[in-house]
């Protein structure tokens, strides 16, 4: 049976999953942006049509746009919502030479070991016990997260930047897997950035929960 593509939709449409870090990243970076989109919920389970004729791979967040354009990539979504223009500088801070090692560690060893962790019925026979996958993410994220941290309260300096907001997502799931042991850790800099980031206006915007696909107010700035 053929898949035939969706016609473009009239406003942006992000296909994405409440607690996915991916996706919460994405969602994050377009409300930041006062990018209006339909968020249309995924159920994992049942993925929609449209999704799937849109993106084979079937993971999200997606993005279709009004012209036809589809993005895949959380990153590549952040890139197109916070730039063109880019006033703040959400995007120019996170291109620094640092922000983007943090951002290369958090998606790459930091997700691995954090996977074998909270999942460890899915990991692979690495020989590994969630205990060591819990202490290989630390070494690969929270310990320079922490260093860099404790010189600015967020990773854009002054101001958050869009790595702020593509990090905290993951090293939220991290923090809520055990959360009396990870209170009990010396991470004074990254603990106190967590915990700002959840009271956030932008973020509870974020986590509301939405039926179906409609549109996404952005929050008040």
């Amino acid at each position: 049976m053929t898949s035939h593509m969706p016609p473009p939709p009239s406003s942006p449409r992000l296909y994405t999953f409440r607690r996915c870090p991916y996706a919460i990243r994405a969602r994050l970076a377009l409300l930041q942006a006062g990018r209006r989109f339909e968020a249309v919920e995924v159920s994992l389970r049942h993925k929609p049509a449209s999704l799937l004729a849109l993106s084979p791979k079937a993971t999200v967040p997606v993005l279709h746009l009004p012209g036809g354009r589809v993005i895949e990539e959380s990153w590549d979504i952040m890139r197109w919502a916070l730039t063109e223009p880019d006033p703040q500088g959400w995007w120019a801070r996170a291109q620094l030479p640092v922000n983007l090692d943090l951002l290369q560690r958090n998606d790459g060893d930091f997700k691995r070991h954090l996977d074998g962790w909270k999942y460890p019925q899915r990991q692979q026979s690495d020989g590994l016990t969630p205990q060591a996958h819990r202490d290989a993410a630390w070494e690969a994220l929270l310990q320079p997260l922490e260093s860099r941290l404790q010189h600015s309260p967020y990773l854009g300096g002054a101001t958050a930047c869009a790595t702020d907001l593509a990090v905290m997502p993951f090293v939220r799931q991290y923090a809520a897997v055990d959360p009396d042991w990870f209170a009990a850790q010396s991470l004074p800099a990254v603990q106190s950035w967590l915990r700002d980031w959840l009271a956030d206006p932008l973020f509870i915007t974020c986590m509301q929960k939405s039926p179906g696909p409609e549109a996404a107010p952005a929050p008040e700035s």
